[in-house]
């Protein structure tokens, strides 16, 4: 099928959305079909039947625009020589590749990617170039589209690689990568993926974590950028602060790109455990690697191990909570911040935490005023971060709660913030200020315009589509 066949496919499901429910006071916000970068034929008739079942029409209007919108505009896919698929996927604004985000960013399209072989190959191409950047680079969250040499050449212990769009060690970078490709592995059964730059991006992954662990010192990485912001650079001459190795995992910098405190990044950790007991399952049921699929087994559960000790704190309101950051000498942040791996989304990356009742207790506490990064006013209530500034709510907090709730009115009252943060513009931004949402950052963003169309479709799937039309 042809890229016209798709644009053709694109204009017929709009204007069928059209004719059945028009959009007099909501224009639709994509671009062109002939401007779209990369056009699924499974997705676009999903817009169209998911659409047809919301009477809301601006919930409606918002979903069409954000859904697709990874696709739309971030995506550039091409094949080698020899068919092998490479994709290539900017942040939106950025046009750079975070492992992070662009592993989030396609992860909703996972589930139709055995009813479009053009999508399957588009998020296998991800997959497959996530790979290659680490393997390029261990420490960087961030990367050019070939080595253009885009980006801060900061002091990090290496020399400057033209690859490298930005060189903050983050061990959720390696994460969202491990997640992709064993979802992808489950919904499709292709083992395409798992070669042999599989294999050395698994032993990257556990070196890094291992060294990273900081039990032989503080190993070769630092950090040193010359900046106005507080948290765009480490201290300790680039190290950041001491840890006591007990088996965490240091992380200098968090999911928002701002510098630990405590490098025992908590959420992050959790994620570490998940991927590595994943990334064993592929070693042994596809490579038949026992050796290494056992060495992310042992680690997973040193973690786990560590994470049960050090990572738990005894507050007096909520009881025990987990902490944000730790470093193992018993020093504890207490906190949450709006970025993914965050507290509140440990239920949404590992559905298994929900029982938690740890978990369940660090729920109420980040989202209530005891968490100093929460907020609440005149447009909305949300947990923010250091890293856009005081009072600013990240959307992407509010849909984490969406995510994680089990109560119909709590998902309720997430969805009518979302729908009145917008600015009136039909996408989802970075953040808002909690009393003007017209006061907001990043209009292209494209991590948390999906991030929206997957919490609609993830409703509509559980049955909750009379929620969705009782706002």
């Amino acid at each position: 099928m042809t890229k016209k066949f798709f644009a053709v496919l694109s204009v017929v499901l709009a204007a069928q959305f059209t004719a059945a429910f028009g959009q007099e006071n909501y224009v639709s916000r994509r671009p062109a079909p002939e401007n779209r970068l990369f056009v699924s034929a499974a997705v676009e008739q999903e817009i169209g039947r998911i659409s047809a079942l919301i009477q809301n029409p601006k919930l409606r209007w918002m979903f069409v625009n954000c859904f697709p919108n990874t696709l739309d505009t971030t995506v550039h896919y091409r094949e080698e020589e020899d068919g092998t698929p490479v994709t290539f996927v900017y942040t939106g604004d950025i046009h750079a590749m975070w492992l992070r985000d662009s592993g989030a960013q396609v992860w909703p399209y996972v589930a139709y990617a055995n009813e479009d072989s053009h999508l399957r190959k588009m998020i296998a191409g991800v997959i497959n170039t996530q790979f290659r950047l680490i393997c390029i680079d261990p420490y960087a969250n961030a990367f050019n589209d070939g080595p253009t040499g885009e980006g801060a050449a900061d002091e990090t212990g290496a020399p400057h690689n033209p690859n490298v769009f930005e060189r903050k060690w983050e061990v959720d970078s390696h994460c969202y990568p491990v997640r992709l490709a064993y979802e992808y592995w489950k919904v499709t059964g292709d083992t395409s993926v798992f070669g042999p730059t599989w294999i050395k991006a698994i032993e990257t992954i556990l070196e890094t974590f291992t060294v990273q662990q900081r039990k032989d010192g503080d190993g070769p990485y630092y950090f040193l950028r010359k900046t106005d912001r507080q948290l765009d650079t480490k201290d300790r001459v680039g190290l950041g602060n001491p840890v006591k190795p007990v088996g965490l995992i240091a992380s200098a910098f968090r999911p928002s790109d701002d510098a630990t405190q405590f490098e025992f990044l908590v959420p992050s950790n959790f994620f570490a455990v998940s991927i590595l007991r994943k990334a064993a399952e592929i070693l042994q049921a596809v490579n038949n690697r026992p050796d290494l699929a056992t060495r992310c087994t042992e680690l997973a559960n040193e973690v786990a191990s560590a994470l049960k000790e050090y990572a738990v704190y005894q507050h007096p309101v909520y009881g025990p909570v987990y902490a944000f950051e730790v470093d193992g000498f018993g020093n504890q942040y207490l906190m949450d911040d709006a970025n993914v791996p965050s507290l509140l989304s440990l239920a949404y990356l590992e559905p298994a935490m929900a029982s938690d009742p740890v978990y369940q207790n660090t729920r109420r506490f980040v989202w209530s005023t005891d968490n100093p990064y929460f907020w609440r006013g005149a447009a909305g209530e949300g947990i923010g971060g250091p890293h856009i500034g005081k009072q600013a709510i990240w959307p992407m907090s509010i849909m984490m709660k969406a995510f994680t709730a089990a109560d119909d009115d709590e998902i309720r009252a997430c969805l009518q913030q979302l729908l009145r943060t917008d600015a009136g513009l039909g996408f989802i931004h970075e953040s808002f200020h909690k009393d003007n949402a017209a006061d907001f950052t990043r209009e292209w963003f494209a991590w948390q315009n999906t991030l929206f169309g997957e919490l609609i479709v993830k409703l509509v799937k559980e049955g909750r589509k009379e929620l969705l039309n009782n706002l």
